[in-house]
């Protein structure tokens, strides 16, 4: 597979020496900006797939006319977390 590169990206100095002051062990400037690339790549992959599962909810809603109060569904949420957290005790 043949890879690919990112444009060169200029910054002020002290952003950079925030960058290279909490590099890990091993870990080179590249690497963290790779990373920070991917994770924000992944966060709004999801964001965007959240806003999608909450437009398609809406329109079902408005079509069959069947909504859901906060209370009822804070409710159902609270019994999912206490049921997870009985879990992993």
């Amino acid at each position: 597979m043949k890879t690919a590169t990112i444009p060169s990206l200029r910054v002020e100095p002290v952003l950079r020496r925030a960058a290279e002051e909490v590099l890990r062990d091993g870990e080179s400037l590249s690497g963290f900006v790779e990373y920070a690339v991917r994770a924000q790549i992944q966060q709004r992959q999801e964001q965007a797939a959240f806003i999608a599962r909450g437009l398609a909810s809406r329109d079902q809603a408005k079509a069959t006319g069947v909504y859901f109060s906060s209370g009822a569904v804070l409710k159902k949420l609270e019994a999912r977390l206490a049921k997870a957290k009985k879990a992993s005790a």
